[in-house]
């Protein structure tokens, strides 16, 4: 029995002799999570990534001279895990690269990291893995170390779907003004209507113009007669002669006007010295000194210096009388039609009643934006009668995307952008597109070819959104009023101006009462966060995802609000 005994003894201390060659000279001791603190704590999402800065300390005389130890941050969330960045540290006597930690006086330590984010890490935990080494082979330790909760992952709810696409616009005028114009010339001196003038075929055409717009119900017409007399042989004969020129001019008018019963008004007024169309002539003509003419007239404002001067330049004088005075004798008359466009009610009509064969792209572009009418079956019109306008593509790709049909509208973005690669808003809408796969990247490409887009500063808001810049998000955003946009206040901590976007949102949302109910959170208002997550429940938000989200977690005991979860 007694050597039964002796045997047994034997075995438990080679059992021992093993186990402590195993472990070293001694066990480690385990290391409290006191002794470590994260940056930022929770853990949060920016961009699609998860940063995160550990410190902490390795206590005195705890760093066996002879280990070394690697530290693995990770990151565990249903029942998975993800490694972060490893850090080495070794014993004063270890000839190794790792960071040297003093036996005696122990050392601080920092360790940076970053986690590729998925939503399934919003309900997850951080760790540290030590790995114990001692001569190149690894001794049991204790186990992971947890430092910190995560994740804060409000960032991910900003939303592409819900960002406004561009829409290309039309140039519609309900009243189009145009003016034509004709003129009658007059010899020297003199202020006589001749027939050749009258009777040539520019006064013809301009007269039968009049007339048509007088008698269009949708066209306004006005006439101006403006008398000139060249700027020679002095003011008060070229007065009087101008005056002469005007006075025949309106005249005959009236008579004509009389004649074919048009009835529109004539305003009429002369000028004694054309000295501005002067100037115009001498500008755009060949004349060889004519330069020495412009600086004339810029030297002397007086018109009878002007003349004087002029005329003393002998050799240039010849030559303006010969081709420029002539043309300033004359009476100018202008046509001011007004073409008034269709009204909202007729283009409504017609485009109700798929009457688009006379519509201009212009007027159908517009009619899309009237009250009661399908948006979707004008711009199809637009696409098949002016398929090489972008405009139809884009907007009806503008209209899918809104109503989530993406399977849609990106095939109409992409034609768009077949028939015009560098239209601003059909970038824009390419870049919305790519934010919503995520795309950062290739949306910040395209959103450098979209400027003047409306909608602009949205999608750039929700592309910095994304890409974790949230200061500049809240600048693009400016004062749009939506979902991403009360996001961007929230994380840039203005809980005040968020809640004031929230509550101006027209059509809220799961999503707006979801954001409500954090503002409440982050401002300590219990009320604030039940009220709210009831409106966002009843409007389809996911009980789970609120359980599971870290920002609701300290709300978890209030009774009304864990009945509503659980």
């Amino acid at each position: 029995m007694k050597r039964l005994n002796l045997i047994r003894l034997f075995s438990l201390l080679v059992i021992i002799a093993v186990i402590s060659a195993s472990c070293g000279k001694k066990t480690i001791p385990p290391l409290s999570n006191s002794l470590f603190t994260t940056n930022p704590s929770p853990l949060e999402l920016v961009g699609n990534k998860v940063p995160v800065t550990m410190n902490g300390r390795f206590p005195a005389k705890w760093f066996d001279k002879s280990l070394t130890i690697v530290v693995t941050p990770v990151l565990k969330y249903n029942g998975e895990e993800t490694l972060g960045t490893p850090y080495t540290y070794q014993g004063e006597n270890v000839a190794g690269n790792g960071i040297v930690v003093p036996y005696e006086a122990g050392s601080a330590i920092t360790m940076k990291s970053e986690f590729d984010y998925i939503p399934a890490m919003k309900k997850s935990e951080l760790f540290l893995r030590f790995d114990f080494y001692r001569n190149h082979k690894q001794v049991v330790g204790f186990g992971d170390v947890k430092i910190a909760d995560g994740i804060v992952a409000t960032q991910a709810l900003a939303n592409a779907a819900t960002s406004a696409p561009a829409v290309a616009p039309d140039a519609f005028q309900r009243i189009i003004k145009e003016t034509y114009d004709a003129d009658i010339m007059f010899l020297i001196q003199r202020a006589e209507l001749r027939s050749g003038e009258l009777n040539s075929t520019n006064m013809a055409a301009w007269k039968d113009l009049v007339k048509e717009a007088d008698r269009n119900d949708r066209k306004n017409v006005n006439v101006e007669v403006s008398a000139y007399a060249s700027p020679d042989g002095g003011f008060k004969l070229n007065d009087k002669l101008a005056e002469q020129r005007e006075k025949n001019t309106t005249t005959y008018l009236n008579k004509e006007f009389k004649k074919n019963g048009i009835d529109s008004e004539i305003n009429a007024k002369y000028t004694a010295q054309d000295w501005d169309g002067f100037q115009k002539l001498v500008q755009a003509s060949s004349l060889q000194d004519k330069d020495i003419v412009l600086r004339v007239l810029s030297m002397y404002p007086d018109a009878e210096t002007r003349e004087k001067e002029i005329k003393n330049i002998s050799l240039v004088y010849s030559d303006l009388a010969g081709t420029i005075l002539p043309q300033l004798r004359r009476s100018r008359l202008m046509a001011n039609v007004e073409v008034i466009g269709k009204t909202d009610e007729e283009l409504a009509n017609l485009v109700s009643g798929n009457n688009y064969g006379d519509l201009t792209v212009e007027e159908l572009l517009y009619a899309a934006n009237l009250d009661g009418v399908s948006k979707e079956k004008i711009y199809t019109a637009i696409t098949q009668k002016y398929p090489n306008d972008y405009r139809g593509w884009n907007n009806l790709g503008a209209y899918y995307y809104k109503n989530g049909q993406n399977s849609k509208a990106i095939p109409a973005f992409n034609k768009a952008a077949n028939i015009s690669s560098r239209a601003p808003e059909v970038n824009m809408n390419l870049a919305l597109v790519s934010l919503a796969d995520g795309n950062t990247a290739k949306a910040e490409q395209l959103l450098g070819n979209a400027a003047g887009a409306n909608s602009l500063g949205e999608t750039m808001g929700l592309m910095y959104l994304q890409k974790g810049d949230y200061n500049k998000a809240v600048q693009s955003f400016g004062n749009t009023v939506s979902n991403n946009a009360a996001l961007a206040q929230i994380l840039t901590k203005n809980y005040s101006k968020a809640q004031q976007v929230l509550d101006a949102v027209p059509n809220k949302d799961a999503v707006t009462y979801y954001l409500a109910a954090l503002v409440a959170a982050r401002t300590n208002s219990t009320s604030g966060v039940a009220g709210n997550l009831k409106s966002a429940i009843q409007k389809g938000a996911s009980t789970k995802d609120i359980a599971s989200d870290i920002e609701f977690a300290k709300f978890l005991t209030n009774p009304d609000i864990r009945n509503m979860l659980f």
